[in-house]
């Protein structure tokens, strides 16, 4: 089986330990890169080319939309599902702009984070059962 291969970008060492171990217990995923920055965050993706970046908004050196839009102009084929404490409207309608297929809260995405990932993986869009419906009607996951 192929595995999916994550990089993980939040500036909190501690959420990146907890993502990670939680991740390592799936056979089809692999962390392969943690990233405490947006602008390290940039550079592993262009040294490791991750299928999948899992990446924190609010970061330093670049936040994670500006980290986002760098990305996928590098590495078109990696995708980027978002994960942050902010559930604003905002932030979500901002993810979609710069390209993100997918935007979950932080401490609410437990039990969404691996299906989550696996969608993404796949080209669809993933929104957690937190984010405002009308933000994602033509999603037909959540």
């Amino acid at each position: 089986m192929k595995r999916i291969t994550v990089l993980l970008a939040d500036d909190n060492r501690a959420v990146r330990r907890e993502i990670r171990e939680f991740l390592e217990l799936e056979d089809d995923l692999e962390v392969v890169g943690e990233a405490k920055n947006g602008r390290e965050a940039v550079a592993m993706v262009k040294k490791l080319h991750p299928a999948l970046v899992l990446m924190d908004v609010a970061m330093p050196l670049l936040n994670g939309f500006q980290a986002t839009r760098r990305i996928l102009k590098a590495v078109p084929a990696t995708k980027v599902l978002m994960l942050s404490v902010h559930s604003d409207e905002v932030y979500v309608e901002e993810a979609t702009k710069c390209g993100a297929m997918g935007y979950l809260i932080k401490y609410t995405a437990v039990n969404s984070l691996c299906g989550a990932i696996r969608e993404v993986h796949k080209g669809n869009t993933f929104f957690g059962p937190s984010i405002p419906c009308h933000l994602h009607k033509s999603n037909p996951k959540t």
